[in-house]
């Protein structure tokens, strides 16, 4: 019987044998040969080109690549092997004359490029690989890229850089502090009237982002809650399109009430507005609209209800414009983050002004919205900051019951 070090050492022998093994073969452009090496099933994965598996998978890769460059050359610089892992770093040099590759036309350029692969290997065989290649250098080897320090280059990013400005300007908003730990963003087009609000954690570090705007605001909120410490989770308000856009691209947990999870899981609650009840502009833009800035389902990891704590703020049901609307309420200072529990703006215009219901084309049940606002009118805010346009302050109390009341 052998000891735990010589069954490391067979091991990494082995690991290190078929590693050779498959680049021996991608050196003879031996397809077949390198295939033969592959666990059925195996995954490889080459980052930013395929996510694929053996051995079909595989096969049609390689077959892509000596197609592509039909003189390819693989020269492995460095293997380091760990058990059952061989991490071989290798320059391949070639000549871009043959068949287009990932819908390229061969340009007959010269190219050399450098990877790394990381096999992994199992029972002789290979049952997974990580491949990670220069894929700039490689766009510019083959003139999909302009050459680093050229005047092209030069012109390339100033166009890019002027485009970024120009769209942050129309669409964007630095964040604005609003109260002890709480930053508003607005965004989105047209207006930049999608209100995002960064709650700083009590418990962690980091804020949290209290509900998501339009699909285009992702990196807005993502750049400006790594300036607050990164972003820890979002809370939905609720899960209307322009309240989830970019929570799928922010890639941290998302929360909401458990009666809006359905909506945020499905259709972000399309399937109760009656867009018959806009006037003829908004039944023609505002479908249209919500369709550019909804981010599309978004996986709920835990949902809320009346009277959680989170990030030092209380959660608030608001029922009626969406099932489960939330806001989150702060007694010390008496701020209320409403989502569209009411409207300062027209949405079928976008021309702001004072309070009003949220429109009835997009409520689940306008009457019993109008109970939510009298609810949040009862904790006397000072502040209510809705989830589009401007806040409400001064009498706060009595411009919602006004809301209310008004028929």
């Amino acid at each position: 019987m052998t000891d735990g070090r010589q069954e490391g050492a067979i091991d990494r022998a082995r690991t290190a044998e078929v590693a050779g093994a498959y680049f021996a073969a991608l050196t003879r452009r031996d397809v077949e040969g390198a295939v033969s090496l592959w666990h059925s099933g195996g995954r490889e994965n080459v980052r930013g080109q395929v996510d694929t598996s053996a051995p079909d998978g595989v096969r049609e890769f390689l077959h892509g690549i000596f197609a592509a460059f039909p003189d390819l050359l693989f020269e492995v610089v460095e293997t380091t092997v760990e058990d059952d892992r061989a991490a071989c770093r290798w320059v391949a040099r070639g000549t871009f004359a043959g068949e287009p590759f990932q819908g390229i036309e061969a340009t007959g350029a010269r190219v050399e490029l450098e990877g790394v692969d990381v096999l992994v290997v199992r029972d002789g065989l290979i049952a997974e690989n990580d491949a990670f290649a220069d894929g700039m250098g490689l766009a510019r080897a083959i003139g999909l890229l302009p050459e680093r320090g050229s005047r092209a280059e030069g012109a390339m990013k100033a166009a890019f850089n002027a485009r970024m400005r120009a769209t942050r300007a129309l669409t964007a908003s630095p964040a604005e502090r609003i109260a002890d730990g709480v930053w508003v963003l607005r965004g989105g087009f047209p207006g930049r009237v999608m209100n995002v609000y960064l709650v700083r954690e009590t418990d962690r570090d980091g804020v949290l982002a209290f509900d998501a705007g339009v699909r285009s605001m992702a990196p807005q909120v993502a750049a400006a809650a790594a300036q607050l410490g990164g972003l820890t989770r979002v809370v939905l308000g609720h899960s209307h399109p322009d309240h989830r856009g970019a929570a799928p691209a922010l890639g941290v947990p998302v929360l909401c009430h458990e009666a809006e999870r359905a909506d945020a899981e499905g259709d972000g609650g399309r399937h109760y507005f009656d867009v018959a009840r806009l006037n003829p502009i908004g039944r023609l833009l505002l479908p249209r609209l919500l369709s550019a800035w909804d981010g599309g389902p978004v996986g709920i990891s835990a949902t809320l209800a009346e009277g959680d704590e989170i990030a030092g703020m209380r959660v608030v049901h608001l029922p009626g414009h969406a099932p489960g609307l939330i806001a989150l309420w702060r007694e010390a200072d008496r701020l209320a983050l409403v989502s569209d529990c009411f409207y300062t703006l027209d949405p079928q215009t976008g021309l702001k002004g004072g309070p009003r219901m949220p429109h009835a084309a997009f409520n689940q049940d306008t009457e019993l919205a109008r109970a939510s606002i009298r609810k949040l009118a009862e904790l006397r805010p000072a502040a209510a900051w809705p989830g589009h346009a401007n806040p409400l302050t001064g009498d706060v109390r009595t411009q919602l019951l006004d809301v209310a009341d008004a028929r």
